[in-house]
């Protein structure tokens, strides 16, 4: 086609000259952030620093660069800079500062979104475990001990940032900030103090004087002079709360997050342009991919629960940071065309003409001869034909065509040019590699974990105690033990096959040992995280001892109240005779409690612990066991029932 060689010509030219000079002054209007006087359509993509390394954050950010995004976008993570309370850490992946100063030297901008509240898929959504202990303290909503510890850090990130000079009013790159995230999706479940929570956020942010325009995302209440944005996989039809506000979208989302068991998320490069396209078409003029790069929930970061330490989105640059095709090529041939229309997007609205049943023409034209059109098929299974300007027009279903002079082609968002890769990967069984006889076994190592209670700071109640309240998160797992006392003539021996243990927990998942031997398991999952088991049991005569190991994978990060739903097992945990109908409820007697295993205690992530015992025969089918092995890599592995969890430790 004609409009695709003028595509690449002109923009071939314009880079050649093109120069990134940050601003001074940012501002808006009811068609775009206005920078240095200039309206600007400005692509974003989101890059959160801590789901990536350092070492990788200038590879990242110039990919994204070379993919044709002016800004990059991220979250701030309030619980890895404030872990405990008063006692911040911006170091290594955390290096905040850094970061934005990575994104500066590319010349790009940067949306610093604080929050604090980040949702992202993120444990506890951001929020530090230390604020659950405060009295009095309500999450987001109009209560004083929230909103001062709130505005703290709120007020610490922006005057790090102001010592820096990073605001665009200090000439640095960050041009927007956010404050709160997508609270009118559950504001109405706080009543009406949630109107008067986001008043006073807004007025909060605002008197910190960045210098930048804030936005509040999915808030279609936020005041002035609060941009309202829109979050979601379309936004073309939404409409800012005011006529003097810009229509931005925030969150484009390039696919989804990975939940345990689910499948990998999957969304066609075709669908991504077609809603970016008609973005601009209806009157955008600002835009930003969640996640450009999506990256990996290092630690214990990642939320949910059972949301994957794989944060990879289907994002244009993948998790490891390779470009993502045709995705990524497709986009920037997207952007490029885009831009090419900047002249005419910034200097008028659109006049939208119907071309047909579901067909559309967006014509942007000035004064001064500038001209810019949308061709839009919005049928799903049908292609067209229509006619625009004198000119026919081919519109295969679903997709724009975009038309930087009203005339050429420069782009279908349905048809790619870019390349396609389709990587592959080549996987080895770890069982072979313990079970194959070339000397690989003989680089392995393992530690025995205790079942129940080994540690001396263990304690008891009466009762079964909530999970997160007794961990504070410092750890995944949570010992329940009890010792009960079962006579000759008491009706569980009649039929040991016939008794069962009923437990039910708040998640996320437990280990049952009666004895010291593994008596059953339960999990839940990404849509309910409960678990609730009867497991048949085995007692003797005499003392019987029952460990229960309670498990949480990733705290609960998203929804009203959500601080409250809580984890572990708080019952009933009740013995059931079957074959008479004798119960027992355990659940208020008295219970010693453990946080975190031994391993942890003695530091087995880390590899380095003295015990560590070697050996020509593995153990095998023990409930708790670690195990290592030591290459030019090492890997660490415990087994828990089947329930595995890993670290790779490049040497």
């Amino acid at each position: 086609m004609r409009g695709v060689g003028f595509v690449f010509v002109l923009v071939s030219l314009l880079g050649a000259i093109a120069t990134t000079s940050f601003a001074s002054t940012v501002t808006y209007d009811h068609r775009a952030l206005v920078i240095d006087g200039k309206r600007r359509v400005l692509i974003s993509g989101s890059i959160h620093y801590p789901r990536s390394t350092p070492d990788m954050w200038p590879d990242l950010i110039q990919k994204s660069k070379d993919g044709g995004l002016d800004v990059i976008e991220t979250y701030v993570f309030w619980n890895l800079h404030e872990p405990v309370r008063r006692q911040y850490d911006f170091k290594g992946r955390n290096d905040l500062v850094k970061f934005v100063k990575t994104v500066a030297e590319a010349g790009l901008y940067v949306h610093l979104r604080i929050g604090p509240y980040v949702c992202a898929e993120w444990n506890y959504g951001g929020f530090p475990l230390w604020l659950h202990f405060i009295p009095g303290i309500q999450f987001r909503t109009d209560n004083g001990p929230f909103k001062e510890e709130m505005q703290i850090f709120t007020a610490k990130i922006v005057d790090m940032m102001k010592k820096e000079n990073l605001y665009a009013s200090q000439g640095g790159p960050i041009i927007l900030s956010q404050i709160e995230n997508e609270y009118g999706n559950i504001d109405s479940a706080y009543g009406s103090a949630a109107k008067s929570y986001i008043q006073w956020a807004a007025s909060m942010a605002t008197s910190l004087d960045t210098g930048v325009p804030w936005v509040m995302c999915q808030q279609a209440d936020a005041p002035d002079p609060m941009i309202n944005t829109c979050n979601g996989f379309y936004c073309d039809q939404f409409t800012p709360n005011s006529v003097k506000k810009p229509k931005m979208w925030t969150e484009n989302w390039t696919g989804w997050f990975l939940s345990f068991g689910g499948a990998a998320p999957y969304r066609p490069v075709e669908d991504i342009a077609f809603a970016v396209a008609r973005f601009f078409q209806l009157g955008g003029t600002f835009q930003n991919y969640y996640m450009y790069h999506g990256g990996t929930n290092f630690g214990r970061t990642t939320g949910g629960p059972f949301i994957a330490t794989s944060y990879d989105y289907d994002a244009p640059i993948d998790e490891y940071g390779l470009l993502r095709q045709p995705k990524w090529g497709h986009l920037k041939d997207l952007h490029k065309a885009i831009k090419l229309c900047e002249a005419a997007l910034i200097a008028t609205d659109p006049t939208i003409t119907s071309l047909g049943t579901n067909l559309e023409a967006s014509v942007y034209k000035t004064g001064t001869g500038s001209c810019a059109a949308f061709l839009a098929n919005v049928r799903t299974n049908s292609d067209a034909t229509v006619n625009f300007s004198g000119n026919s027009y081919h519109l295969p279903a679903w997709s724009v065509s975009i038309l930087p002079d009203c005339k050429n082609v420069a782009l279908n968002t349905a048809q790619i040019n870019s390349m396609a890769v389709m990587p592959r990967f080549m996987q080895q069984s770890l069982k072979n590699d313990i079970d194959s006889s070339d000397g690989f076994q003989s680089g392995w190592s393992w530690v025995d974990e205790p079942v129940g209670i080994s540690k001396n700071n263990a304690f008891t109640k009466l009762g079964l105690l909530e999970q997160i309240n007794v961990t504070a998160d410092k750890s995944d797992y949570l010992w329940y033990s009890l010792s009960t006392e079962i006579q000759g003539d008491e009706p569980f021996l009649e039929d040991g096959s016939q008794t069962v243990l009923h437990v039910e927990s708040l998640g996320h998942a437990l280990h049952a040992f009666i004895n010291g031997k593994l008596a059953g398991s339960g999990t839940g999952n990404s849509g309910n995280a409960k678990v609730t088991e009867d497991i048949p049991v085995t007692l003797i005569h005499g003392k019987n001892t029952i460990d229960l190991l309670s498990l949480t994978v990733g705290l609960q990060n998203y929804g009203a109240f959500y601080d409250k739903q809580g984890a572990g097992i708080t019952g009933p945990v009740k013995l059931k005779g079957l074959a008479n109908g004798t119960t027992v409820d355990l659940s208020s007697q008295q219970w010693t409690y453990q946080v975190g295993l031994q391993g942890e205690e003695l530091g087995l992530p880390s590899g380095s612990s003295s015990k560590w015992v070697s050996g020509s025969t593995l153990p095998k089918k023990q409930p708790l066991i670690w195990y290592k092995v030591e290459a030019n890599f090492t890997i660490l592995i415990l087994i828990m029932n089947y329930l595995l969890h890993y670290k790779v430790i490049i040497r």
